[in-house]
Formats: structure tokens, C-alpha cells, sequence
């Protein structure tokens, strides 16, 4: 069977309060979550910008470290 393209299945694990900022920015565009999520992806830089991006951290340790380097 020759697709155009293959299709992965990913399950993505949200905090509530992203999955509600997710449910209303589709609901005010009409837009599915799939095709916004396909978008930001697309939207990726081709190399991480920062060392050890990939590495898994708290988004909220990551903001308050962004913080204290401002200052």
C-alpha cells in the first residue's frame, strides 16, 4: 500500500491547565488539537536552540530559572 505519508499515534500527556488553554484555543479557531499540535511542531526549529533541550525538566523550574537569569 503506497501512502503519501505514514501515520504515528503519540499519547501526550497534558497538565490541566494546559489541556484547558489547548480546548479553548481550538474552540475559539474551530480548530482540532491534532492539526494545532501538528503546527507547532512543524513550527520547530530544526536544532535545539539550547544545550540539553531534549533533557526532561519541570516547565515550572524552567521559568522560574529563566527569571533569576534576568535579574
Amino acid at each position: 500500500m503506497n501512502k503519501k505519508w505514514a501515520v504515528k499515534r503519540i499519547t501526550l500527556n497534558l497538565a490541566s491547565v494546559e489541556s484547558e488553554k489547548l480546548e479553548r484555543y481550538c474552540a475559539s479557531t474551530g480548530r482540532p488539537a491534532t492539526d494545532v499540535i501538528r503546527e507547532l511542531i512543524r513550527s520547530l526549529e530544526q536544532e535545539p536552540l539550547m544545550e540539553g533541550a531534549g533533557n526532561k525538566r519541570d516547565s515550572s523550574s524552567e521559568d522560574s530559572t529563566l527569571h533569576e537569569q534576568e535579574r
